[in-house]
């Protein structure tokens, strides 16, 4: 899965919106309505059901919240750890 595809179905999780998601990513919404299409079909599920006039999270789409969630911060952690050497360390040769 691509984390920038997560990174955005995160942004529609808190925001509710494909339209304050996209505000929220920098994309228009169709870039993001085609980001989701494409997310549900690599995954084979529907992650998004129509309950009147709003779009909100299905049963597999609320599994996948989850792990979004937990697997952007684990990126972002990793990301700011190396970027500002905290991942620095020595290796000794045991030879």
């Amino acid at each position: 899965m691509d984390l920038d595809a997560l990174r955005t179905f995160c942004a529609f999780v808190e925001t509710g919106s494909f339209t304050r998601a996209a505000q929220q990513v920098c994309r228009t919404q169709s870039a993001v309505s085609m980001q989701m299409k494409k997310l549900e079909q690599e995954l084979g599920n529907p992650l998004f059901i129509k309950q009147g006039r709003q779009l909100v999270l299905s049963s597999s789409g609320v599994h996948l919240a989850s792990y979004a969630k937990q697997l952007l911060a684990l990126h972002d952690e990793a990301y700011k750890q190396l970027k500002t050497g905290g991942g620095q360390t020595r290796v000794l040769s045991m030879s």
